[in-house]
């Protein structure tokens, strides 16, 4: 499909530069094929679904993933080099993608953390070999430090990498470091937040307990490719980078249960979502997953498991909003999201949500 149709203009006003508090009092969108937009709140999310329902969440964290070093060269060149990790390759290997790319080659050697403040002795740098370049300015990294090492040396060293629709026009901060992680957040890993999730607060899970409504954990871990823009003039040229995931056996046969009882399976997030269709055979019938997984949803696209979505509001032309369109239909989503600009709901990752459901949930 071409890559147009998923355009819309978005007032920068409406893009949201800090959450909603509490978490729960975020605007939500409630959004069903041939009915229109309708108002409601985070909070109203028990009053919303039905018991049996089953409430999938990305139970990923996120790690701060954005290092920032100096390159130096035997003829005395030294270049600022800013990397931002989003796939892990082995225990002591990530892919990047690093600015400047260009002046990256294979061979060089990047101390990440030097020059900062405080820095003292070994406690204060952490050293990684370039050992391949990629497109689009990705760059693959050999530390020098492997395992639970080196994933210490990265939180010791690193920065919340912040969405750069947020970061360009502020600077992370305290805030953030609890702001940019969901309150069930376990498997470290992620450089991206699944930030559908960042609405709930323990007293909305509580109350959806307590209404029937099920939970059930998977991890997908969110890689920089999500900020990627597509390039490609139509759909079929874009590729999207892998990103980790699993699902238990006993979360797969969990949800099956609640589909063989009549339950729907609600994914909290897009990444919820992507990582249960890879998992999910031809029938819907849920499988154990433990991979990657690059699925890449388009209109078309026939869905085997997932029922109802919540998701907050994309960016132009993006994978996302292509994914959401594949789900409720292009026509749908056109309508919501002009209903949500008139309406003032507030955009990506802090922003409001939205609770989209198939034709016939």
């Amino acid at each position: 499909m071409r890559v147009d149709l998923f355009d819309f203009d978005l007032p920068e006003a409406l893009i949201a530069l800090r959450p909603a508090v509490p978490r729960d009092s975020a605007r939500l969108m409630r959004v069903r094929p041939g009915e229109p937009p309708a108002d409601a709140q985070v909070r109203d999310l028990p009053d919303l679904l039905r018991p049996g329902d089953c409430l999938v969440f990305n139970d990923t964290k996120v790690i701060p993933a954005r290092l920032r070093g100096l390159r130096a060269r035997p003829d005395g060149t030294v270049v600022r080099v800013e990397a931002m990790l989003h796939h892990r390759e082995a225990a002591d290997c990530w892919r990047a993608f690093a600015r400047p790319a260009k002046r990256l080659r294979e061979g060089d050697r990047i101390r990440f953390g030097a020059g900062q403040e405080g820095a003292a002795c070994d406690l204060g740098h952490l050293d990684a070999t370039v050992v391949a370049r990629g497109e689009g300015g990705e760059i693959t990294l050999a530390f020098d430090l492997a395992g639970a090492v080196l994933d210490e040396a990265v939180v010791r060293l690193g920065e919340l990498p912040l969405p750069p629709y947020i970061a360009g026009r502020r600077p992370a901060d305290a805030r953030d470091a609890a702001d940019y992680q969901t309150v069930y957040a376990r498997a470290p890993g992620a450089v991206a937040a699944p930030t559908a999730g960042l609405h709930f607060t323990p007293d909305l899970l509580a109350r959806l307990d307590a209404a029937g409504i099920g939970q059930a954990r998977v991890t997908l871990h969110v890689g920089a490719g999500t900020f990627l823009p597509v390039k490609a003039e139509d759909t079929a040229d874009h590729r999207m980078h892998a990103e980790t995931g699993e699902i238990t056996p006993e979360t797969a046969a969990a949800l099956n249960r609640v589909r063989a009882a009549g339950g729907r399976i609600v994914a909290v997030g897009t990444t919820a979502l992507r990582l249960v269709e890879s998992a999910a055979a031809p029938d819907g019938t849920l499988r154990p997953f433990a991979g990657e997984t690059d699925i890449f949803i388009t209109p078309g696209y026939r869905f085997r498991a997932v029922d109802v979505l919540m998701t907050n509001f994309h960016l132009p032309r993006s994978t996302l909003f292509m994914l959401v369109s594949a789900f409720a239909g292009l026509d749908t989503m056109r309508e919501a999201y002009a209903a949500a600009i008139a309406r003032g709901y507030r955009f990506y990752s802090y922003g409001d949500s939205s609770l989209l459901f198939r034709a016939g949930t």
